[in-house]
């Protein structure tokens, strides 16, 4: 399910701050795709998405799955050969896309919030092809997986499978496209998960709770990631927590994971508890680029306004990297292990002599206590509260790094990875 949305005025200070050549991000569109292996209350939380939205004022539209097109109207995956299942998944992205790209259109004429569901997203038709078609599919369409994957969309969220954690509520009555038994439904999970591994914001809602909490916290993530205040109708105790990797076991079968090259940069602001940065992240020469500010505490809330640039307004932005800070490298891996979402980064160089063979590994979890960790890497501890392993902090050149008063407006922020 993929969601959009539009903001009707602007209230932000952006072109205040990097000039009139770069669009107001009050007026960008955020896109958030929520997938979902068998049974995992993919239609039950589009409905619920949607009466949420409306209540709060926003219009709201829906498209349907493209695959369901071709499904309901009597087309059957057991009556293809490889190559007829290759064509179709073809076809079924093709209108998926030319669906998503008609509600984007018909969006932006119009001033107001707008909230667009599109029942999944291109990455989910990966889960029913091998990898090696995928690759072909790609060259024979001039696609890469960064634009398909991670500028197409803003956010994934994966509702797990009730196959996984909630086996005594798994069940495909009703549905007439659906066959799956549950050692099948677990492997389709697994896979649609997989295709969306190494989005730099993925967020998985398994089963640990009830369903109608689970309904709660995908909604919650949702908001959270749009800057919707949603008050007290929601409780997100979800939050980042980071752990010091000191070694990579050898010999230890690692998960699927994706591998992306990331470099960070602080830039110039107006004011110290004011903080802004830049983010480059790709693979293989395909690059995404994110613009990022964060305003000083409100209530004791802080306002983050995280916007996609165009490698031009990077390029525009660089010219106002804060001296006082190094530029970050960092090779960044992303993996699934036991329904968690993980990213490693591993510093590399050139880097500040701090950073120098720092392995830091993050997820967000609503868990206080202990949490199951990757057993293939040595944790030294959790690093969570530390100042010191902020990036902001890691990047201060030692020069400033003695300066109280520049790290106090370290401790002031929130942790300021993406």
């Amino acid at each position: 399910m993929e969601i959009s949305y539009t903001l009707s005025t602007c209230t932000c200070t952006m072109r205040d701050l990097i000039g009139s050549k770069i669009k107001c991000i009050c007026h960008e569109s955020s896109v958030i795709e929520i997938t979902t292996g068998p049974c995992g209350g993919k239609t039950t939380g589009q409905a619920r998405l949607s009466s949420f939205f409306e209540n709060l004022g926003w219009k709201v539209f829906r498209s349907p799955e493209a695959a369901m097109i071709y499904l309901s109207g009597g087309v059957k995956f057991s009556d293809l050969d490889k190559e007829q299942i290759y064509k179709l998944q073809e076809n079924i992205i093709k209108t998926m896309l030319g669906i998503e790209n008609t509600y984007h259109d018909m969006a932006k004429t119009l001033n107001r919030n707008i909230l667009l569901i599109c029942d999944r997203g291109v990455m989910d038709g990966v889960a029913y092809i091998e990898r090696e078609d995928w690759d072909r599919m790609k060259a024979e369409n001039k696609w890469n997986d960064i634009e398909m994957r991670d500028n197409r969309y803003n956010q994934i969220i994966h509702m797990v499978s009730a196959s996984k954690g909630a086996e005594a509520f798994y069940t495909i009555t009703g549905h007439k496209t659906r066959g799956e038994d549950m050692e099948m439904a677990r492997e389709l999970d697994t896979k649609t998960a997989n295709s969306w591994v190494g989005h730099p914001y993925f967020d998985v809602i398994d089963n640990s709770t009830g369903f109608e909490t689970k309904l709660t916290r995908m909604i919650a993530a949702v908001c959270d990631r749009l800057g919707v205040d949603a008050g007290d109708r929601l409780q997100a105790n979800s939050k980042k927590r980071k752990f010091l990797v000191s070694q990579i076991l050898n010999g230890v079968r690692f998960p699927f994971l994706q591998e992306f090259q990331v470099v960070h940069d602080y830039l110039v602001t107006p004011s110290r508890k004011m903080q802004a940065r830049l983010r480059r992240r790709g693979q293989n020469d395909h690059w995404t680029y994110t613009h990022t500010i964060r305003r000083p505490e409100i209530n004791k809330q802080s306002v983050e306004l995280r916007q996609p640039i165009s490698s031009k307004e990077y390029e525009i932005l660089q010219a106002q990297r804060d001296g006082r800070h190094d530029t970050i490298y960092k090779t960044r891996q992303c993996f699934l292990w036991q329904n968690q979402y993980f990213q490693m980064d591993i510093y590399r160089d050139p880097c500040p002599s701090r950073c120098k063979g720092l392995i830091l590994l993050e997820t967000y979890t609503a868990k206080d206590k202990e949490i199951s960790l990757p057993d293939f890497l040595k944790i030294e501890r959790e690093v969570t509260d530390e100042n010191f392993y902020s990036m902001f902090s890691l990047s201060l050149k030692d020069e400033w790094r003695i300066s109280r008063n520049h790290l106090n407006s370290v401790t002031s922020l929130p942790s300021d990875e993406d």
